[in-house]
């Protein structure tokens, strides 16, 4: 009962979406939008960047304040930091409310890796800030990101339940960016000079897409 509602309190945290929300104080769905993910990248070029800096922030914090509050809730449960956490993520992207259809869960990893330990999360956003800028993609952050905290976590604390959670999450989180690969592969991904190059991405996006 206790695992349930350590979970519990991630998912409920994880399905508030700000992305959401905010698009729908503008009027419309931001799934309707953009690449269609109700994430803060998809805000940030939808909307702009402090739409997509306070979706960021928002997102970041609420998985941070689940994996906080479940492990004051359960001190017990040894990986209740983790368990809240994932739970965040996978409700972000699975928000009932929103017919399971929400974001790709970037900020949330984030978030539960900041309640986790702070210098850890200092040092890889450091690195999945020097690979995505060196890439040019956001989509790598999450992809690497998840991998690497599952194998620091793993090799670390030695916890084979924690280390599963995350395991599946990584993979879900590498599942739901499959179709930004695709679009690297055919060139029709935004890169993140969209956000200071919008004309000229949007002029060689369509470029790409129209072969």
């Amino acid at each position: 009962m206790q695992l349930f509602l350590c979970a519990a309190v991630g998912f409920f945290f994880g399905s508030i979406n700000p992305a959401f929300i905010i698009s729908k104080f503008k009027g419309f769905d931001i799934r309707e939008r953009g690449s269609g993910n109700a994430g803060a990248s998809n805000v940030a070029m939808t909307l702009g960047k402090k739409a997509g800096l306070l979706t960021a922030l928002f997102d970041i914090f609420k998985a941070a304040a689940a994996s906080l509050i479940a492990a004051k809730l359960f001190p017990q449960i040894q990986f209740a930091k983790v368990l809240a956490g994932t739970a965040c993520i996978l409700g972000h992207i699975f928000p009932p409310a929103m017919g399971f259809h929400g974001g790709k869960g970037l900020a949330c990893l984030g978030g539960m890796i900041l309640a986790y330990d702070l210098p850890l999360f200092v040092l890889l956003l450091a690195i999945e800030a020097t690979i995505a800028l060196t890439l040019d993609y956001v989509c790598v952050i999450p992809i690497s990101g998840s991998l690497l905290f599952t194998l620091i976590y793993a090799f670390s604390t030695g916890d084979p339940v924690g280390t599963v959670l995350l395991s599946v999450t990584a993979m879900i989180m590498l599942l739901k960016h499959i179709q930004n690969l695709r679009r690297i592969q055919n060139g029709t991904e935004a890169h993140i000079s969209f956000l200071w190059k919008k004309d000229k991405e949007v002029d060689r996006i369509t470029k790409n897409a129209l072969g």
